[in-house]
């Protein structure tokens, strides 16, 4: 059972739990996923973007085509404000920064992607500490990705040498989880423009 955090006509503000799929795979295996699961309930429901499968929090759904073009054009012009919360392997010393690296597929390695200067795609990520957990040697930190590439703020994280704790992919020591969660979401209704704004705490 999928948590829903908002429902009208237009839109549906879903929780996604670590551990599922946004959107089908290829393989039969992998048919469960968020939106699936919403489609048995709301058959318009449709993705309007991804959370990768090892990351939790708030996810949005447009009902029918017309909500899905609407509401995807304002990722597209980023008019769409993201945060999300992380907590890092080691101790950040700054206390605020960016990463602006551009990032391309690792192909022989996907779904990995990889810093290309030459080829990537631009990709920048806000950051700033909220707590740091001596004893543990863990940094808890607030992410705001300006763009919104694939595994772009676990591969920004892990390039200033504190991967996101659970991301075995990017270098991280095995956890229960991938220590990342989507907590706010806001964006204007698409049918009455009305700002709309939801938050999700994070569940570490």
């Amino acid at each position: 059972m999928i948590h829903l955090h908002y429902i009208d006509d237009a839109l549906l503000v879903a929780e996604k739990p670590a551990g599922l799929l946004s959107v089908p795979g290829r393989s039969e295996e992998n048919q469960d996923c968020v939106v699936a699961r919403l489609q048995a309930l709301y058959p318009d429901a449709l993705t309007v973007h991804r959370l990768d499968q090892v990351t939790s929090g708030l996810l949005l759904h447009a009902r029918g085509k017309a909500m899905q073009a609407a509401l995807s054009m304002q990722f597209e012009q980023r008019t769409v404000s993201k945060r999300y919360e992380a907590v890092l392997e080691g101790l950040l010393e700054a206390e605020a920064g960016a990463v602006d690296l551009p990032l391309i597929v690792d192909w022989p390695n996907r779904p990995k992607q990889q810093v290309d200067h030459e080829r990537g795609k631009p990709a920048l990520t806000r950051w700033r500490v909220l707590a740091r957990d001596v004893q543990a040697q863990r940094t808890r930190v607030a992410l705001e990705p300006v763009t919104g590439r694939s595994h772009q703020l676990r591969l920004h994280m892990a390039s200033l040498g504190h991967p996101i704790v659970g991301d075995v992919l990017y270098g991280a020591t095995p956890a229960q989880r991938v220590y990342l969660h989507a907590c706010a979401l806001a964006f204007s209704h698409p049918v009455t423009g009305a700002a709309l704004a939801f938050e999700s705490a994070a569940p570490f």
